[in-house]
Parts: C-alpha cells; structure tokens; sequence
C-alpha cells in the first residue's frame, strides 16, 4: 500500500512538473508575442535592434516576469491556505 502512495505522488508531482513547463512555455510565448509587437515595428528598417527597442523589450520581459512572479506568489498562498482549510 505504501508503494501505491508513493507511486501516485510521484505522478502528481511528474504532472506538476509538465503543467509547470507547459505554463512557463505559454507565458514564455506570449511574452515573446506581445514585447516584439510593442517594441519592435513591423517594418524592420536595420538588422539590429536600436536603443529605444532594447529598451523597449527590456522593460517589457521584466514586467511581464514582475506579474509572473507576483501571480505565482499568490497562487502559492491560496493553495496553502486551501490545504491548511481541508486539513481541518
């Protein structure tokens, strides 16, 4: 019985672990997305990104890794809060 515990919470874990990477991958994707249509026009006119696009794109990953962050912070609390209240 204590093999067939360990067993499901090694696939819980293995399926947390996916679900992470495929978020990170979404975000990751939809940074890339939004940052280049923000900061970069649609007409290149160098093949080099000038200052105000670097900065440009710099400014907006951080943000973007800022809200991550915070709505991971956050995420992590309420869970705790929600096994703290079902172990009760």
């Amino acid at each position: 019985m204590a093999a067939n515990m360990n067993m499901d919470e090694q696939a819980k874990m293995e399926m947390v672990a996916g679900l992470e990477i495929e978020m990170m991958t979404d975000m990751y994707n939809r940074m890339t997305n939004v940052c280049q249509k923000k900061c970069i026009p649609t007409k290149y006119r160098e093949a080099e990104l000038n200052k105000g696009e670097a900065i440009c794109i710099d400014r907006c990953v951080a943000k973007y890794l800022e809200v991550h962050d915070q709505i991971g912070k956050r995420l992590t609390a309420l869970s705790m809060q929600d096994d703290a209240m079902n172990k009760s």
